[in-house]
């Protein structure tokens, strides 16, 4: 978990230099690819598979049998909902202004 959490933050931390942005700004939205991206490659079952499935029978004309959705959240997942949720707080508190925009 501390392993992904440092993995979200160095990649963060580019992409906030690549952009000439504060880091914090940059958070929510790193956040949200991450969770996102690892709840897609954690999930089975869900609307890709059922595409898949459907190509293949199409293709064979053998019916498969359907995955119902699954998915098995981890320490990988759980670390990027905490850091989503942590950049979401620092967007909110930039949005409304108690955190003031950049100087420079």
């Amino acid at each position: 978990m501390i392993l992904a959490l440092i993995v979200e933050v160095i990649i963060t931390y580019v992409v906030a230099s690549f952009f000439s942005v504060r880091f914090i700004e940059v958070m929510f939205f790193t956040g949200l690819a991450f969770a996102g991206g690892i709840f897609y490659f954690l999930s089975s079952g869900g609307a890709m598979t059922k595409f898949y499935n459907s190509q293949a029978s199409a293709q064979t004309g053998i019916i498969q049998k359907r995955e119902s959705f699954i998915f098995k959240s981890g320490p990988i997942f759980t670390a990027s909902v905490i850091f989503f949720l942590i950049g979401l707080t620092f967007f909110i508190l930039l949005v409304t202004g108690i955190i003031p925009p950049n100087q420079n």
